[in-house]
């Protein structure tokens, strides 16, 4: 995907490099949408309850999922990194920092802004050259030798239970939009909206378009698609483990914390959100979470998104 040329790096605020993303993630997730079958009835990949929140036949409602520690354990761009180091994309120094990025995320169980921002750059600058298509091929083979066993059965119910009852179930994570469309696809889900990388005539540059589709930008990303598809926003929900999402979350009817970090907990517990916690009870409680917290009853967009959705009809 081309970028877009109405702001340059220089001049663009943050909030401005949020909408931006927010609106690329958005465009290359619908898009992605359209060039892939349509898989969304496909079974769970485990038996796990299902909750009675999602309203049968709700068209206007959505849910929309963080990826990294809250539908899979750890974080799919350093799987992603591990599968490109199999294939001699890079040499061991570099997989030795993806190997401390993994440690440091599945210790904290959060998402810690320098680490991510790191394995960023070292992800951009290792596809930088290739070819999208030759990305994506190899993107199913990681799928299957790094991320499949690691989906957690009690979110991948949840995310079934809202395409059960006939609504759009979308990622909405700070990995490659490709990545992120690989994911969705093998689970079933409606599409992905993840960060989008410049590419041009089908390879990548090595830059991005806007920022990282994190914090705030995810919120933009949502905002757009809602946009787009005419979602009611306060009949949605959302669902992630980091504080980081808060915006994403503060914008939903249904917000979730799963298997939510410190921070997160606490401002759950505050607004009274429902929250669930599908990890182990000594993991539970290594960062400060009862593994009962997961017992509780699960009970407009901007003018250019607007454009945007006008243009691609």
């Amino acid at each position: 995907m081309a970028a877009l040329g109405w702001l340059t790096p220089r001049r663009r605020s943050a909030t401005a490099r949020s909408v931006l993303a927010g609106e690329a993630a958005a465009e290359a997730g619908l898009k992605s949408t359209q060039e892939t079958p349509d898989t969304a009835g496909a079974a769970p990949g485990g038996a796990a309850p299902v909750p009675d929140f999602p309203v049968f036949g709700d068209a206007r409602a959505a849910a929309f999922f963080d990826l990294d520690n809250t539908v899979m354990q750890g974080a799919a761009i350093f799987h992603f990194g591990r599968g490109l180091y199999k294939r001699k994309f890079f040499q061991r120094r570099e997989l030795a920092r993806f190997a401390w990025q993994q440690t440091w995320f599945r210790i904290a169980g959060v998402e810690d802004p320098e680490h991510m921002q790191d394995a960023r750059d070292s992800a951009l600058s290792i596809v930088k050259g290739h070819r999208v298509s030759e990305l994506m091929s190899i993107g199913e083979e990681i799928y299957d030798e790094y991320m499949a066993d690691r989906i957690w059965p009690g979110t991948r119910a949840l995310a079934q239970a809202h395409l059960d009852a006939g609504q759009q179930v979308w990622l909405v994570t700070a990995a490659p939009v490709e990545t992120a469309t690989i994911i969705a696809r093998r689970l079933g889900l409606t599409g992905a909206l993840g960060t989008v990388a410049e590419s041009v005539d089908g390879v990548y540059t090595g830059k991005l378009v806007g920022e990282p589709l994190h914090g705030p930008a995810k919120a933009e990303a949502v905002r757009a698609l809602a946009a787009a598809e005419d979602f009611d926003l306060d009949r949605c929900a959302a669902y992630s483990d980091s504080h980081n999402d808060i915006p994403m979350l503060s914008l939903v009817g249904h917000p979730y914390a799963i298997n939510p970090d410190s921070k997160l907990r606490k401002h759950a517990r505050r607004l009274d959100w429902r929250l669930r916690d599908y990890r182990t009870g000594r993991k539970a409680a290594k960062v400060g979470i009862p593994a009962a917290a997961g017992v509780g009853a699960l009970a407009g967009g901007t003018a250019a998104a607007v454009a945007l959705h006008r243009r691609r009809r």
